[in-house]
């Protein structure tokens, strides 16, 4: 696993983007102790994802561009225009530090 950050770099509720072995990955926060790793690209356009909203119920973000919703446990798009998931990746926090499994 690789190290990201420490914990209170990404907000409860929101997400930030780092560049892991040359990949966008998105980061989100959803509770204490409790975070999500997904390409930080939406399958649709461009848009960041780690720009978007957060869901804390339906643990989901939505795309800041087109408003598709993705699940952050699975990468799977909930509503259109994006039909097609985002990787996601095991993550865990360690030590007050946040860790993302990530093979190049």
């Amino acid at each position: 696993m690789i190290d990201v950050c420490d914990v209170n770099e990404v907000p409860v509720g929101g997400g930030r983007a780092f560049t892991i072995a040359g990949r966008r990955i998105a980061v989100f926060r959803v509770a204490e102790g409790e975070v999500y790793a997904i390409d930080d690209r939406c399958s649709h356009d461009e848009a960041s994802l780690s720009e978007g909203d957060v869901d804390l119920d339906e643990l989901c973000v939505e795309c800041p561009m087109h408003g598709s919703l993705f699940d952050l446990r699975t990468g799977k798009p909930r509503t259109l225009p994006a039909f097609t998931p985002v990787a996601t990746y095991r993550s865990e926090v360690r030590d007050g530090r946040i860790f993302v499994e990530f093979s190049a």
